[in-house]
């Protein structure tokens, strides 16, 4: 299976550091404020998290409608992630559109529900205590 490998790097204290998260594809800043206060510009952790469970997320349903003889057309996903106070992610919400020729609603929604439960992703951030998918055909 693939291996994939990113890195992280933080100078400073909290508030008035700075940091860079690396990977193959891309390199972007982020700060307390970026964080923490939505202000400043740069990237977070959670906004990561969000492109990991919205790109894994669509591409898992796209193999189970394919799977299922209902290759989609196109499945867009974006993805809220809330950061609580501790902090904390309390909550992910996935928001997808799917253009799926000649699919039955019913079956559409069981391989929502199976790859909400079963991408990767999803897996990994089980203990999120909710994660809520609106999926809609267009």
């Amino acid at each position: 299976m693939a291996v994939s490998k990113a890195q992280a790097k933080w100078t400073g204290n909290l508030k008035e550091g700075n940091g860079s998260v690396k990977g193959t594809a891309f390199e972007a800043p982020f700060t307390f404020a970026s964080r923490f206060e939505g202000s400043g510009k740069g990237t977070t952790p959670e906004e990561l998290i969000g492109a990991a469970h919205a790109g894994c997320f669509s591409m898992f349903l796209a193999a189970q409608l394919s799977n299922a003889g209902h290759p989609p057309t196109s499945i867009e996903t974006s993805a809220t992630v809330h950061l609580e106070a501790g902090p904390t992610v309390t909550k992910i919400e996935l928001a997808t559109q799917a253009s799926v020729p000649g699919v039955d609603p019913k079956v559409f929604e069981e391989k929502v529900a199976f790859s909400k439960a079963n991408c990767p992703i999803s897996k990994a951030l089980a203990a999120i205590p909710e994660i809520v998918i609106d999926a809609k055909l267009v």
